[in-house]
């Protein structure tokens, strides 16, 4: 019997994502949860030829393989306690979608909303992300619904979305968020209700309430607290590069 042996990869970065999410917290779980959530995949030279594209125009949805670069410092794990079964049991690593994995590898099925070029660069604007500012890209692939599609699979501990919870806005944060709407065409309180809705806290905090937390989005600073089973966005501030959440960056 022919003897196993490990080997070593290296892989070249083909691209770097630009995207509404500028810290891990807050960023959906999945792909596709949060619509509004927009960004763009700069290719890199000597990838950012057309010629590389050619025909990916024709598909709606592609695969992006990414690396998880803002934890793969810290290592993997054997075990997680997935978020959907409130951190109370562990299952395997390879049993869930964690970001601390053997090989730091993700991928994502997101919304091809246009491939742009100009000025030398070739950028592909994506929709429904989950994705990092500033994540490196290894790979893109076409989604294909006749073959990536299965709806008669089974969805183990995670079988159907979670249900999305009400989010409401004082006054200020309304006006704050219409003003930002008018003046950079983002559909900001669209990606604000997605994104709390499926309630970004930690599973450790669950059960608080009052608690003041800051979701970074674009260049702002989401501030807003859990009540009375709603959200509440209370604020907007300008982002600064050194913003921490309550959680600290995860």
């Amino acid at each position: 019997m022919k003897e196993i042996t490990n080997h070593s990869f290296q892989f070249v970065q083909i691209g770097v994502i630009h995207s509404c999410y500028r810290q891990k917290f807050g960023i959906p779980r999945q792909p596709g949860i949060v619509t509004a959530a927009e960004a763009t995949l700069e290719l890199l030279p000597p990838y950012n030829q057309e010629n590389l594209v050619r025909g990916l125009d024709g598909f709606s949805h592609i695969w992006v393989h990414f690396i998880f670069h803002k934890t793969m410092d810290e290592g993997w794990r054997p075990t997680i306690r997935p978020p959907r079964l409130g951190g109370r049991q562990r299952m395997g690593v390879f049993a869930t979608r964690s970001t601390h994995r053997p090989n730091p590898m993700g991928m994502s099925v997101v919304e091809l909303r246009s491939i742009e070029s100009g000025n030398g660069k070739l950028t592909l604007k994506l929709g429904a992300v989950d994705l990092l500012d500033g994540t490196p890209v290894i790979d893109i692939k076409p989604y294909l619904p006749y073959a990536d599609a299965l709806p008669d699979a089974k969805g183990g501990f995670a079988p159907l979305p979670m249900a999305m919870a009400e989010v409401k806005f004082t006054d200020q944060a309304m006006n704050q968020c219409l003003r930002y709407q008018q003046r950079t065409g983002r559909q900001l309180i669209l990606l604000i209700e997605q994104v709390l809705g499926q309630d970004p806290r930690p599973a450790y905090l669950r059960e608080s309430s009052g608690r003041r937390h800051g979701t970074a989005l674009w260049d702002l600073n989401v501030v807003w607290e859990y009540t009375n089973q709603h959200f509440l966005v209370k604020e907007l501030e300008p982002l600064k590069l050194d913003v921490k959440t309550v959680e600290g960056n995860g």
